[in-house]
């Protein structure tokens, strides 16, 4: 069985994209998270679960390494960082999860850029990156995604990227503190 840690070594996969890299977090990118997160903090909320103050402490980021480290050697999640490829800068994340193998062949994407870098095409080549790599590498037939109606920017990015809109899901799940509608969206590898 073809397993992708073992293709690609210990440090698991390294994505390039045209302009972004992608791997999987390591305990030295800390201070990097800790600003990006802090710093996008507001914009970012009323897109996201809560998050407690402790999710950004070192011992909960090297639990969190630790965790993405075992879901990728499973094949269950890729919990990639983004970086801009000419520099060690971190930009933001995305994660490709919720791998469900057997007759599904199916994944989930979800994702967060730093507010100062919007609008510059980063996140369309991480999720062109991402999709190349289930597709090509995991061999995945299905990605699906799902955004609320107020996040504008992650619709607009799903249809650019060739997502089909499926449908809605009603109090799909818990967004800034309370239970929200998602419209869901997927992408097939036979798509064109």
């Amino acid at each position: 069985m073809f397993r992708v840690f073992d293709f690609f070594g210990t440090k698991g996969p390294i994505l390039a994209g045209g302009t972004v890299e992608l791997r999987l977090p390591v305990r030295r990118d800390l201070a990097q998270w800790q600003m990006l997160r802090t710093q996008s903090r507001a914009e970012l909320s009323a897109f996201e679960p809560k998050w407690a103050a402790y999710e950004l402490t070192r011992p909960a980021f090297n639990a969190r390494v630790k965790q993405a480290k075992a879901l990728a050697v499973s094949e269950q999640a890729f919990q990639f960082f983004i970086f801009k490829r000419t520099a060690a800068q971190m930009l933001g994340g995305i994660t490709l999860g919720n791998i469900r193998r057997g007759a599904a062949q199916t994944g989930e994407i979800g994702y967060w850029l730093g507010t100062m870098h919007y609008g510059q095409g980063f996140m369309r080549d991480a999720v062109t990156t991402v999709l190349e790599f289930a597709f090509n590498t995991l061999h995945l037939h299905r990605v699906e995604a799902a955004c609320i109606q107020e996040n504008a920017r992650s619709i607009a990015l799903l249809q650019y990227c060739r997502f089909q809109h499926e449908g809605t899901a009603r109090a799909y799940l818990e967004i800034n503190g309370r239970r929200q509608d998602h419209h869901l969206y997927a992408r097939l590898r036979t798509d064109v």
